[in-house]
C-alpha cells in the first residue's frame, strides 16, 4: 500500500470541497492539500436537468472546472476514502495510506428514494438524478427515443427536467405529493405563476397526489407505468425519481462521527465536529435554517461553498469571528422565459409558525422605459417583522436579472437589515439593464410595506 503525507486532507471534490481546498490554501500557503474524489469528471450539480434538453445537450457541456485548485498547488488523487484511523490520522483508500493532519468530510449527498418506492430502482427506465456523469450519459441514451415520461417530485430539479424534456418533445408529466409546484420556496399564488407556464409548454401536472407503485406489467423488468395513491395509473416508458437527496454519511457513520437532523454530520458554527481537526462541509453536513435555528434540509451549491469558506479558513485557527450561521435557503430558476428566486422564509411559512408579519409587494417593468425591447413584467414580494421591520423573506419573478436581484435580498436577511435600510438603499440603473431608479422595485416593496407599518 503506498504511503502518502498531506497536512489537509479534503474527501471530495464536489463545491464545498473544491471552495475548501482553495480557501485552505489561500490562507495556509504552505500547507499541502490534497482532495480525494471518486468522479474524474465532476459535474455541476444544478446543470445537471440542462443535459437533458437542448440548453446543454451532453454531459461534456456541464463539467466543473478545477483550474484555479491545479494552479495553486493543490494536489487531487482518484479514488474513495473507505476507512480512518483517527489516533493515527490516516485515512485508507484500496491502494494508499494518506497521512493527515487536518480532515474535512465533503461526501456531499446522493439521491434519496422513499422506501415504497426503492425496490423499483432495479427496473429498466427508472432513473434517480445523480451526480455521476457515467449515470447521467446511460439515463440520457435510455431516454432519447422514448417519449412517455413521469417526473416524481415538484422541487427545482424536478421542474428543469420537465421542461428540458418537453421542448424536446416528449410527453412529461409531473407527479408532486404537494397541491403546488416548487413547494417551500414560494408561495401559492407565485407557485401557480410557474405552474401556468409549466402547463404551456405542453407538461402535465398533478398536484395533491403521488406515486405509490411503479409497475412492470409484463415482469420483463421494464417499468411501463405508475400507479398513484388515488388508484389512477399513468403509461410511463420512463420514470425519473427527483425526490431530493440525502446526506451521504456512510463513512462518517462507519468511523464513528456523530451526525445530526436529517443524518448530516453534526458541526459547530466554524464546520468543526466534536474533534477539531476533523470538518464537514456541504451536503454531508448537518444544518440549520438562517432565521429559525431549527434543523434544515435544504442541499445547495451556494450553502456548501459558504461553508467550504468557513472551515478552509478555520482550519488552523479561527482567524475571523464569525461562523456560518445558518441556511438562508436562496433558490433561482428559470421557467420558461421568466426568472422565479426566493430567499429565506415564505408568507405562508412564517405564518404557520405564527410569525407577526407585514408584507410589501410591487409589480413593475424590469427595463426603464417600459417599451425597450426585451423589457419583462417584474414582481416583487418582501416578508418583514411587524415590530421592526426586518426583512426575513423575499420573493421575485421577472427576466434574468432576477438571479442576481435576490442575492441582494439574501444579502438584507443574513445582514438584519430592515424596510428602513432598503427605502434609502441607492443603486445603480440603466435603461438596458434595470428597472428605473425612481421605482426600483425592492425598494418600492419596502416602502409598501413601511406605509402599512405606518397605519397599524
Amino acid at each position: 500500500m503506498q504511503k502518502l503525507d498531506c497536512d489537509v486532507l479534503i474527501i471530495g471534490g464536489g463545491p464545498a470541497g473544491g471552495v475548501c481546498a482553495v480557501t485552505a490554501k489561500m490562507n495556509y500557503p504552505s500547507k499541502e492539500i490534497l482532495v480525494v474524489r471518486e468522479f474524474e469528471v465532476q459535474l455541476v450539480p444544478c446543470a445537471i436537468p440542462y443535459i437533458f434538453g437542448e440548453t446543454l445537450g451532453c454531459s461534456d457541456k456541464d463539467v466543473a472546472s478545477c483550474g484555479a485548485a491545479v494552479d495553486m498547488g493543490i494536489s487531487t488523487l482518484l479514488g474513495e476514502v473507505r476507512d480512518i484511523d483517527f489516533s493515527g490520522k490516516i485515512a485508507f483508500t484500496t491502494k494508499e495510506a494518506i497521512h493527515f493532519d487536518k480532515l474535512v468530510f465533503a461526501t456531499g449527498s446522493k439521491p434519496f428514494v422513499h422506501d415504497s418506492l426503492r425496490h423499483s430502482l432495479g427496473l429498466e427506465g427508472v432513473f434517480t438524478v445523480a451526480k455521476n456523469k457515467d449515470l447521467i450519459d446511460k439515463s440520457k441514451a435510455y431516454i432519447e427515443d422514448k417519449n412517455e415520461v413521469v417526473v416524481v417530485g415538484t422541487g427545482f430539479i424536478g421542474i428543469e427536467m420537465a421542461m428540458e424534456l418537453a421542448t424536446s418533445g416528449k410527453n412529461v408529466t409531473v407527479v408532486g405529493g404537494s397541491k403546488h409546484i416548487l413547494k417551500g420556496a414560494f408561495d401559492s399564488e407565485i407557485a401557480m405563476q410557474a405552474e401556468a407556464i409549466l402547463m404551456r409548454a405542453g407538461v402535465k401536472f398533478i398536484g395533491d397526489d403521488r406515486v405509490t407503485a411503479i409497475i412492470d406489467e409484463n415482469n420483463d423488468n421494464i417499468v411501463n407505468g405508475v400507479e398513484l395513491k388515488s388508484g389512477k395509473v399513468l403509461d410511463a416508458e420512463v420514470v425519473i425519481l427527483a425526490t431530493g437527496y440525502k446526506p451521504n454519511t456512510e463513512l462518517a457513520q462507519k468511523v464513528g462521527i456523530s451526525l445530526g437532523h436529517y443524518g448530516g454530520i453534526w458541526v459547530d458554527e466554524y464546520m468543526r465536529t466534536a474533534n477539531h481537526d476533523i470538518f464537514a462541509v456541504g451536503d454531508c453536513s448537518a444544518r440549520r435554517a438562517f432565521i429559525t435555528k431549527v434543523p434544515s434540509k435544504v442541499m445547495l451549491a451556494s450553502t456548501s461553498s459558504a461553508e467550504g469558506r468557513v472551515a478552509g479558513s478555520s482550519l488552523y485557527g479561527l482567524q475571523y469571528i464569525k461562523g456560518f450561521s445558518g441556511t438562508i435557503a436562496i433558490f433561482s430558476t428559470m421557467i420558461g422565459e421568466s426568472a422565479f428566486s426566493s430567499a429565506g422564509v415564505t408568507e405562508e411559512e412564517a405564518l404557520e409558525a405564527g410569525t407577526d408579519i407585514v408584507v410589501g409587494t410591487f409589480s413593475g417593468v424590469n427595463r426603464h422605459p417600459a417599451t425597450i425591447p426585451g423589457a419583462q413584467k417584474q414582481y416583487v414580494k418582501l416578508i418583514a417583522t411587524k415590530h421592526g421591520g426586518q426583512i426575513i423573506g423575499g420573493q421575485i419573478i421577472g427576466g434574468t436579472e432576477t438571479g442576481e436581484m435576490i442575492n441582494i435580498i439574501g444579502f438584507v436577511i443574513e445582514s438584519g437589515l430592515n424596510v428602513y435600510k432598503l427605502m434609502s438603499m441607492q443603486v445603480a440603473t440603466q435603461p438596458m439593464l434595470t428597472a428605473a431608479p425612481t421605482s426600483y422595485p425592492i425598494t418600492m416593496a419596502a416602502v409598501n410595506i413601511i406605509a402599512k407599518m405606518e397605519k397599524r
